[in-house]
């Protein structure tokens, strides 16, 4: 049910709601909160009645930390990429990391990409 609430709300409130969970990463560890999540759910008017939002918890806390991966989230919310979207960003990435390193640091990030 989730998931179809946040999906119909379309690509800018989930891109949001990214850009919003990692400004309230502090310590950029990628992990949120229980209360973070709640507190970032209810900016972008996606509040969970409160039995629903303790099931969501509980699946996204699946190692069981108290904390919740923001990657993991976005993987329980979008699924896996399919074949087609993989490889392309595989071979963005061959373009990117030009040197082989297996990294690419954002000045190469800078000279390849324009956000505009």
């Amino acid at each position: 049910l989730f998931r179809e609430t946040l999906s119909k709300r379309g690509v800018r409130v989930i891109t949001g709601l990214g850009k919003y969970f990692r400004q309230m990463d502090k310590n950029r560890n990628g992990f949120l909160s229980k209360a973070a999540l709640k507190e970032a759910l209810k900016v972008f008017h996606l509040e969970v009645p409160e039995g629903d939002f303790e099931s969501l918890w509980l699946i996204l806390d699946d190692s069981k930390n108290d904390k919740v991966d923001y990657g993991e989230f976005t993987r329980a919310i979008f699924g896996e990429m399919n074949e087609y979207r993989k490889t392309f960003v595989r071979k963005a990435y061959m373009k990117l990391d030009f040197n082989k390193t297996g990294s690419v640091p954002m000045v190469d990030v800078r000279k390849c990409y324009c956000a505009k």
